[in-house]
């Protein structure tokens, strides 16, 4: 440059303040161009030594939605190391970050449980292959009480009423129990065992079952009752099947329905496994009695009125067995008899079964009775009477 410079600025003979002029802006530029270059080698250094310290977190609003917050912890490049050597790199989980996206705590809220689980209803497992016989599922048993009457267990070819709230109507919400006691129903995912529980626990069952709704309010009811069955005949004008609501019901209530006639006077239950029940229907505790499904009742005529007898014979217009009445005198079963056929003075002997089982006799003057001297004797059913002659 000092070269360029007395090319382009000759110096004068006798002068030398151009020159001396050019030196010293040299000077001044090189100091200018020293200073520059020791600026941006701070600025280098000062860039480095950023680039060593560790990443400070991101300050993150309180109110800051969950989503945001799981994009921000999850934005980490796949691969960075955390600052020390032989360390394994910080890799993105994508199950973190979809665990803490709105739309998936959506689908994880409705399939999942509610905090409050609900009543686990305990229910006898029914194998779908295993053979049954849906006559004997309400019979046989054993413990009849009267909370019986206030319920009813479902059971084949009933009709449930079953309802959602919330659900878009349907075309019918009427489904029949089939005839192993499964309930076929769209929203379950399988079929389900309803035999033997209440309408409430098979509400229950269906509040677990049903998934596309969360913990929907389910109500069934039975719409027609057909599995509980009892056959009544004899004197009833509509004899025939009856069907049950309840698990139990009086039998003043299924012979009301029958229409029992008025000569009707008793009832015969028949009961798998039981000995048959003769019951009288004047009797209001007999009429209370509890009937249960699969029971037979035969009613009949009233029995006719017992008839108890005495014997008389010897000497007698009409001796042999005679109808016996409380309070019978022995005068009056003489001549209920045809009276005696014996003149002159006449002897009774009466005989009757003593406690021992042996036969007590005792005579009677017949002349001193019916003159008044001693007193008529009151017989007894069974008693024996033999009219003697004295002479």
């Amino acid at each position: 440059m000092a070269g360029r410079a007395r090319k382009v600025i000759p110096e004068l003979p006798g002068s030398r303040g151009p020159r001396k002029i050019m030196k010293n802006s040299i000077i001044a530029s090189a100091i200018l161009i020293a200073a520059s270059a020791n600026a941006v080698a701070g600025q280098v250094k000062s860039v480095a030594a950023a680039s060593k310290q560790p990443a400070k977190p991101p300050i993150s609003s309180p109110n800051a939605p969950p989503a945001s917050r799981a994009r921000v912890l999850g934005s980490s490049s796949p691969g960075l190391s955390t600052g020390k050597a032989g360390s394994q790199p910080v890799q993105t989980s994508v199950e973190s970050v979809l665990k803490n996206h709105p739309d998936t705590a959506r689908v994880r809220r409705t399939s999942s449980p509610p905090t409050a689980e609900p009543t686990k209803i305990q229910v006898p497992a029914v194998s779908r292959n295993a053979p049954q016989n849906p006559s004997n599922l309400f019979s046989n048993l054993t413990n009849i009480s009267m909370a019986s009457t206030q319920i009813y267990r479902i059971g084949p070819n009933d009709v449930l009423d079953i309802q959602i709230a919330g659900a878009p109507q349907r075309e019918s919400s009427l489904f029949t129990v089939g005839e192993r006691g499964l309930l076929e129903y769209p929203l379950a995912r399988e079929p389900i065992s309803v035999a033997g529980l209440t309408t409430t626990e098979v509400a229950g069952r269906l509040r677990q079952l049903i998934k596309i709704f969360d913990n929907p309010a389910v109500n069934v009811t039975v719409r027609d009752y057909a599995s509980h069955a009892i056959t009544i005949t004899g004197f009833v004008s509509a004899p025939g099947r009856k069907i049950l609501r309840r698990e139990a019901v009086p039998l003043y209530a299924m012979l009301a329905e029958s229409l029992v006639l008025p000569e009707a006077g008793r009832a015969t239950i028949i009961r798998s496994g039981k000995p048959a029940i003769e019951l009288d229907l004047k009797d209001a505790n007999h009429m209370a009695t509890l009937i249960i499904a699969g029971d037979i009742i035969r009613v009949s005529g009233a029995p006719p009125a017992q008839t108890e007898f005495f014997f008389i014979g010897g000497g007698i217009g009409s001796p042999g067995q005679k109808p016996f009445h409380a309070g019978l005198t022995l005068t009056q079963a003489l001549l209920a008899s045809g009276g005696t056929t014996v003149k002159g003075d006449v002897r009774i002997r009466v005989s009757r079964l003593g406690p021992n089982g042996r036969l007590v006799t005792a005579d009677h003057n017949l002349k001193k009775i019916q003159d008044g001297k001693v007193a008529d004797p009151v017989l007894e059913k069974g008693d024996r009477i033999e009219v003697i002659r004295t002479n």
